[in-house]
């Protein structure tokens, strides 16, 4: 019998593209700070990266971005904006609190932040419980209805 297949919908966050716009501006801020404005271009090469990494990973907008997540079991699979769905080998170093979720992917080599304001509340529980103990959580079988 084959674990039951969760389907995680991931959707845009703008909150989350503030924090890593904010981010960078800050250190494109650190940047003139420290070499005046011969540091201008290296500045607004960060504010740049910001806005590129806000609209692929919190925006979503990306062919590459990440759109939904499937959980079996132990196994995880992604499904990118372009269709493409990859069977992804987890790492262990996993992040887990209330705001936000990290997955160390090995295979393909890339890491996957999930903030809590991209999905439904108890998806983002079942996510975080998935993402500690590399399963979902099951019912006894004394708990079931007759």
């Amino acid at each position: 019998m084959s674990a039951p297949v969760l389907r995680l919908t991931l959707s845009p966050s703008p909150r989350f593209a503030l924090v890593i716009v904010s981010l960078h501006a800050a250190g494109a801020a650190c940047v003139l700070l420290v070499m005046g404005m011969s540091g201008a271009v290296l500045a607004l090469a960060l504010l740049s990266l910001g806005a590129a990494a806000a609209w692929s990973r919190a925006l979503l907008r990306s062919r590459w971005s990440v759109r939904a997540l499937e959980l079996a079991g132990s196994a995880l699979t992604v499904e990118l904006a372009n269709g493409e769905r990859i069977a992804a080998q987890i790492g262990e170093r996993r992040y887990v609190s209330r705001i936000a979720v990290t997955l160390p992917l090995r295979q393909p080599w890339r890491t996957i932040l999930v903030s809590a304001d991209m999905m439904p509340a108890d998806d983002f529980r079942r996510l975080r419980i998935w993402a500690l103990w590399g399963r979902l959580p099951g019912v006894a079988a004394a708990q079931l209805p007759a």
